[in-house]
């Protein structure tokens, strides 16, 4: 899956990623600073997930869980700073992997060792100021 979008579209494309995807538990976000990682998480958790809490970045936290009428639990991690994998573990890491709810993950390159076979791996990259390219890897292309 691919697709171009806009902060005026963000909410659609969102919705069409849950809807191709949806039976995917660990969702790891890859792109380099500032490419839109949060931005298209908190369409996500706030537009199709239905979580009325307030979304932030977990980069301090490194684990933020939000309860959604949708999918029950949803957890939102930011892998950016973290040094090892051993840091991930003691953060909780692997328990929220091995939970069975949503696992939103930003950064995940800082320990990726840790995601299983099965992790949903989804890229970003800015086109221009505005515009963000989306887009999933598969086995078939």
């Amino acid at each position: 899956m691919d697709a171009i979008f806009t902060l005026e579209s963000i909410n659609k494309v969102a919705e069409m990623f849950w809807n191709k995807f949806n039976k995917q538990k660990l969702w790891a976000f890859h792109a380099p600073m500032g490419s839109g990682k949060t931005t298209f998480i908190h369409a996500l958790c706030s537009h199709v997930l239905q979580i009325k809490e307030n979304i932030s970045s977990p980069t301090f936290s490194i684990i933020n869980e939000y309860t959604s009428p949708i999918v029950k639990t949803v957890f939102h991690t930011d892998w950016y700073r973290l040094k090892s994998e051993q840091e991930a573990i003691d953060a909780g890491v692997e328990d929220i992997l091995d939970s069975g709810f949503l696992c939103l993950i930003e950064w995940s390159e800082n320990a990726i060792h840790l995601l299983p076979e099965n992790t949903l791996h989804i890229y970003l990259e800015a086109l221009d100021t505005t515009t963000r390219r989306i887009f999933v890897h598969t086995e078939n292309g």
